[in-house]
Parts: structure tokens; sequence; C-alpha cells
């Protein structure tokens, strides 16, 4: 059987007399458009006119006949004709009075329309605007015709004026403006729930703070610095209002460096030209200072301060020139069409969940920008916290973090990711006032809030620093900055790193400046940076004997404090004789504390506690890092004795709840987005950048300045000396290389004093006291006798000779 063919018999209307087709051609909607267009100019036109010419012409309307209605002779007095004349009789006066305006205004939106210069939704306005226009003309006429009057037509038109007085008739004058007044704020309720608020505002007398949501720009970069596009606004159900940004100039350029508690120097400084960034360009051609021969008494005038640099007053620190500067550094580039997109999906979102908000302020930082929200009343909190994945989800970016509320603040604060990024280089922190003039005894300088402020913590008071973050996130960069923090504020004197690298790679490139800033176990065979295991283990043991020295020589001092100890040394007020001298600072940083962990435990977690728990007042501080923040690697032990925490990226929340005891730190967007904890609420900051080759050129200046030949030596650690103590006689191989020379001192100037030898031979403190007790062993000098000197127990040069030439 041959199949038949199935014809289609479910055709619209429009498509069998083809009219779906004509609506669909583009030509014709752009002509009708068009006509729409002119159409509706004309018709407002003639609707003005009617108001001077419509009494005239009204005459003729009422009573005119065929040839009238041509005009020929000019009859009509409006400006569009008779036409014009008669259109605008029957919608003003015969319908809807001065409401009629929104009859052309509609046209030319349709027209508008169909030429696709604007989408409009003509459905919802037709039922917006024909509601407003009956209302208005029942308006018009009740509230009008008293103070326009009726002579040539009612101000609602016919339409309104049979309205107003059948419902007068019925309900009352006070009825009609109820009904009014209710209809009124259903209608505009419909448009804006924000007709709410303003009720309540006019309800309620004493809140008199308006309603409207007021966006603005908080900008703190320096005048000039940042092109702002002019705000406008916008026609949203919300007004928001936009205040000029707020201007807030920082002084960037860069002072002499004149640390405090240093001596002045005839060496010149040179500044950049205004406008420009200064830069400190100083004379390093001086000579060493060495100690002066003649006098091997250790004599000094009291009535000058000891000066803690000596004998290297003409170290200086590293210049700014030796740091890299990018492209708008420092400069936060503000794009007011990112920032109005984000503000307006922030505002959709909360009011679909039926949240009221009164403003929104940005604070445009580095990479990260805040905006802060002031709730209408009656608005919990919680409904807005729970509402972080929803807004996320709007906003299609990475790390939204909400701040319910912003402590010491009425408001919730929204962080979002800027889509361009600016890096903040560790020059513009290091060229801040904040940081040339600051008077902290271990700044260190990490980067830029979000308001783009300098951010700096004094390490000497947090005591200790925990960091913690996944790899790649900025946790090395971190590490990086804060040495570098420390390298540009304190002289050899008065720090030393002790540098513990388990991965071996991160703190290699710091090598050049062992004998600068470094401090180490004295070995012959060890490197100043620690990468074995074991060998961190005796630095740990020999940190904690240090630490205990330390307190001893506090105790015998009077002072509770590094600083209180080191200012009575500067000031004459402590003997030299008992062993004191000045005590540097010391910083130990570990790179990656959860491989020391995994590999010695106990060995490793116990010595650390220990100095967290008492290091503090004699100067000795920690910072750890991990990439692991786990229970543990950073257990309870650790965690209550470093208060102070920087969190970078962690790909969990509990991960984030083991560092900083909250969530936060996985909503970070990496690369050097971090949180910082200190006690009080986390504060989020872009830690400031330096690279390698920046780090080199830094290394390679400090490593040109006069300073130690060697680095600070640390006392053996407790099992060392022990082993040692059974070992009898002496072995001239192990001697100090200096032996001969102390004790041709010592000999010469009768006096057996270790804080002698240290100052002649420009030493350490443990290094001159190893001397003092290999001149006791080779019986040179007698046994110590409290806080006084050794007696020499040899009288001349020659018994010297004698004396080491059996040594030999």
């Amino acid at each position: 059987m041959a199949k038949k063919k199935i014809m289609r018999t479910d055709k619209s209307f429009s498509e069998v007399i083809g009219l779906k087709s004509v609506l669909q051609n583009d030509i014709l909607n752009f002509i009708f458009g068009i006509i729409l267009v002119l159409l509706s100019i004309y018709v407002i036109i003639a609707f003005i006119s009617y108001f001077s010419t419509g009494q005239y012409d009204q005459s003729i309307i009422l009573d005119h006949s065929p040839h009238e209605i041509l005009n020929k002779n000019g009859e009509f007095k409006n400006s569009c004709g008779s036409f014009g004349a008669f259109v605008s009789y029957f919608f003003i006066s015969r319908c809807f009075g001065l409401s009629a305006f929104i009859i052309p205004v509609f046209m030319g939106m349709a027209g508008l329309r169909l030429v696709r210069a604007y989408k409009i939704n003509l459905l919802k306005w037709f039922f917006c605007l024909m509601i407003a226009m009956i209302w208005f003309s029942v308006a018009s006429a009740k509230l009008l015709t008293p103070i326009m009057g009726s002579s040539i037509f009612n101000p609602g038109g016919d339409h309104g004026l049979y309205c107003s007085q059948w419902l007068e008739n019925i309900v009352g004058v006070y009825g009609l403006m109820a009904i009014l007044l209710l209809t009124a704020v259903v209608f505009l309720t419909y448009l804006s729930k924000e007709t709410i608020n303003v009720v309540r505002n006019i309800l309620n007398p004493v809140g008199t703070l308006t309603g409207r949501v007021t966006f603005g720009i908080k900008n703190l970069a320096e005048k000039n610095d940042v092109q702002q596009e002019p705000v406008t606004t916008l026609d949203d159900p919300t007004v928001f209002d936009n205040p000029e940004p707020q201007q807030v100039v920082f002084t960037d350029t860069n002072t002499e460096n004149t640390d405090k508690g240093k001596p002045e120097t005839n060496d010149t400084t040179t500044k950049a030209e205004s406008g420009e960034n200064q830069k400190i360009i100083i004379n390093t051609t001086g000579n060493e200072t060495k100690a002066d021969s003649s006098d091997v008494s250790g004599w000094k005038d009291l009535s000058v301060p000891i000066d803690p640099h000596e004998p290297w007053t003409k170290y200086r620190c590293p210049t700014l020139d030796l740091l890299k500067k990018y492209e708008n550094d420092g400069k936060p580039y503000i794009d007011m069409k990112e920032q109005t997109a984000n503000k307006n999906r922030i505002v959709e979102v909360l009011n679909s969940f039926g949240v009221q908000i009164k403003t929104i302020m940005a604070t445009v930082g580095p990479t990260i920008t805040l905006y802060e929200i002031t709730p209408a009343e009656g608005v919990k909190i919680s409904k807005i916290r729970n509402l972080e994945d929803d807004i996320a989800l709007s906003l299609a970016a990475l790390g939204i973090r909400i701040i319910a509320p912003i402590p010491g603040k009425g408001t919730i604060g929204i962080e979002v990711p800027n889509k361009k990024q600016n890096i903040v280089s560790m020059e513009s922190i290091l060229n801040s006032k904040r940081f040339q003039e600051t008077a902290m005894d271990l700044p260190i300088a990490i980067g830029k809030t979000i308001t783009n402020e300098i951010f700096m913590v004094d390490l000497a008071k947090l005591p200790h620093l925990l960091v913690a973050g996944a790899t790649g996130q900025g946790k090395s960069v971190g590490l990086n900055a804060i040495i570098t923090s420390l390298l540009y504020k304190k002289h050899p004197n008065e720090l030393k790193l002790v540098l513990i690298d388990p991965k071996k790679v991160e703190f290699s490139i710091y090598a050049p400046i062992a004998q600068h800033f470094m401090a180490k176990v004295p070995d012959d065979n060890e490197e100043p940076i620690i990468t074995d295991v074991t060998k961190v283990i005796r630095t740990l043991n020999s940190l904690c004997k240090l630490m205990d020295s330390r307190y001893d020589m506090l105790k015998l001092a009077g002072a509770r404090n590094i600083k209180e100890y080191n200012k009575k040394y500067v000031n004459h007020q402590l003997k030299l004789t008992d062993g004191h001298e000045y005590m540097p600072y010391i910083v130990v940083v570990i790179d990656e504390f959860g491989d020391l962990i995994m590999t010695a435990g106990k060995e490793i977690e116990m010595p650390i506690a220990r100095i967290a728990q008492l290091a503090r007042a004699v100067g000795i501080h920690m910072v750890i890092a991990t990439q692991r923040p786990t229970t543990s690697i950073i257990t309870g032990n650790i965690k209550a004795n470093f208060p102070g925490r920087m969190a970078f990226r962690v790909s969990a929340m509990i991960d984030s709840r083991t560092i900083l005891d909250r969530p936060g730190a996985n909503q970070l967007i990496g690369r050097g987005d971090m949180l910082f904890l200190n006690g009080n609420e986390p504060v989020r900051v872009q830690c400031a950048f330096v690279d390698t080759p920046e780090i080199e050129r830094i290394n390679q200046y400090i490593a040109s300045q006069p300073g130690p030949l060697e680095p600070m030596e640390l006392p053996e650690p407790v099992e060392a000396d022990s082993a040692s103590s059974g070992s009898g006689g002496m072995e001239m191989h192990n001697l100090d290389p200096l032996f001969a020379e102390a004790a041709e001192v010592v000999v010469l100037s009768q006096q057996g004093s270790t804080s002698m030898i240290q100052r002649r031979f420009s030493i350490g403190y443990n290094r001159a006291g190893r001397l003092m007790d290999q001149l006791e062993k080779a019986g040179i000098v007698g046994a110590t006798q409290g806080s006084k000197p050794r007696e020499v127990l040899i009288q001349d040069k020659t018994s010297l000779e004698a004396l080491l030439a059996q040594l030999k």
C-alpha cells in the first residue's frame, strides 16, 4: 500500500493569513516604530498647544461645520491643526485630563521597542502606565480642581471627574482620600519593595534615617593617581546615591634612614626631585674601624654611651634602589563599571531573599574590594551570612568572604576579588613613611590591607609567628618579606638569624650574609643554614642553653628583659668583668616545620615549645612555617605558644580551623592573599612580593658592607659539653686560632678578662669564654673568682713563649 501523506492541520490563524511573517519582518517593524515615535511627538505637541488654544478651539469643535474641519481659513489655532485640536479635546477634556500625556509616552516607548533601540517589556509598561493614568485622573479631578479651576477642562478630565464624584458620594471625601492613598501604596510596593521602608520611616518620626541605599567608593590612593568616571543614577527599583569618593593622601616618599639609637654620620644623602619617589644613596667608602692596639686594658670613657654598632659603625642598611618597582605599584585601579556591576548583583541577590539594605560603601584594595553593607532595621545578620554561596554564585568570583559584622562598625562586609589585581611590591612597603620612622624593635612589614594601608607588626611583641598555607600560595614569599624587613632595619650587632631549611633550597640564597647576620653552633663542617635534622636538634638545644645563660645575665644585671639589659649596658651600668655583653635579637626561621616533626618528633617539638614559652624576655623569637596544617603537626602545645598566625590559602575548612581556629583561609584567592591573626579578628592582607633577584642584590650589598668576620657562635649543647668534660689534656690542633694572640694580650695586660678579649679581637662572648677556658687549661690564667678578673699566672712574655713551645 502506498503511504498517504499526512497534512498538518494545526496551523495558527496568524500563520494561515501570513500575519506572523509580517510581524517578524524587521524592516516593517522599523518603519512602523518610526511612525509611532513621530506620532507620539506630534500628539505631545498638540496636547501642549491645547493649554493655550483649547478655549478658542473648543467652541468650534462643539459646533463645527464640514468646511471648518478642513481648516482652510485657519479656524483652529492648535499648532497641530484641526486634527490636533480634536485629539487634544477628546483625550484631555473628555477623557483623562493631564494624565492623558501618558498615552503618547507609551506610543513612543512602543516605537522605540519596534526599532530595537531599547529592550522594553511593553506588557508590563502598559499595565503600569494604565493604572497610573487612571489614578492620576481621579486624583487630579479631586485635588487640582480647586487650584486650576475648570474653565477650559477639568484637570482629571470627564473620566476623573465622574469617578471622583461617584466614589465621594459612596464613601465620602475621607474615604476617597483613603482609597487613593491605599492604591498608591500598593502600586508603588509592586514596583519596588523599598516603598515598605519609606512608609515605615514616615510612620516612625524618631527613626528619620533614609531608606535609600547609598553607594560610594572610598579612594585611598594618592590624588590624581586614579582616573574616576562620573557616577550616574541607575534605573533599577532601588535608588543609589553616589557621593564623591573620599580622598586620603598617603605620603610614600622616602625620608632619610635615621634609625633611632644610631649615631649620626657625615655620609651624604641625596634625594630625588619633588614628585618622584626618593632614594637614599649612602657613601660606603669608609674603612673598617679597628680596635686601638695601644690600649689593651679595655678602658672606656664612662661619660660617653657605648655605641652598640661598634666596631662596625660604617655599616649601612640596604638601599631602596635594590628593590623592583611595578606598574601602578601601590595605586589601586578603580574600575567603576566593575564596582557598579558587583554592587547591583549583591543588591539583587539580597532583595530576592527579602533582605533590605540601606547603604553600600566599596573600599578598593590591591586585590580585594570590601563592600560594607548597612542592613535595614529588623534584618538578621545570620540571614545575610547564610547567603554567602548565593552571592558568590551571582558574582561568579572565587574567594567571597562575609564578615558579619565588621568589628567596631555597624556594617556587614563582603570581600570580593578584583578582576585586575595589582602586585604589592616590597619597595612600596619599605619606602613608606610608616616603615622608615617606625620605633618597633623587630618590625616586619608584611604587605597592604584592603584599605591600602601598610600592615606592620612588631615580632618582639608577638612574640612568635606561625605561618601556614598550601603549596604555591605565597608562604615562602611571606618568609622572605619578613627577613627582608628585618635586614632593612637592623644592624648586624642588633640581629642574628638562625635559618633552618629541611628542603635545602629555600634559604640557600641567604648564604652571602652568613658572616653578618647568621648564628650557628660552632662546627667547622657545619653550614650556617641548617638543613640536617640532627643539626637542627643540636641548634635548638644550643638556643635553649643560650636562653638560660641570658636569663642568668639578666638576673645578674637586675633587668627584666633584653631591652632594659641593653640599655644598662650602653649606659655603663653593667660591669664588663662579669661577662656582660650587648645582646642581639635572635630570630629563628623554620621553613618546613612539618617535615621536622615527622622526622624527629618530640626531639624537635620540646625545645621549640620551651623556647616559645620562655625566650621572649631574652630576645629569642621564632617563625615557623608549614604547608601541612594538621593537628599532628600544629599541636595544641605549639598553638598555645604561637599567638601570631599568618594563614595563606588552604584547601579545606578544617585546615583553616587548625591555623586560625575559625574558617576563612579556605576562601582566600592565593598568590599572597592571606589572613593575619594576633588575638583579635583576622586581618586580610595582600603579602608584599619580593623576587629572587631582589634578594640576591640585597645580600650582595650587605656582604660588601663592613661587618663581622664570621657568624655568631652559639654555645655548645649540653650533650656536647658533658661528652667533652671527660677528656683531659691539651691538644694544640683543637685550640682556637686566636689562642696564641689572646695569651699574649692577657700576659701583657696582666688582666684575665673575657670581655677584654671579646673587645680586643671583635669576637662574640661565647668564643671569648672558650678562649679563657683554654687559657686556664694551659696554665696561663687561674680559675674563675666570681665577678673578679682571673689571676694571670704567667708574668712575662719569655715565660709565655716557653709554655707555648711545650704545647706544640
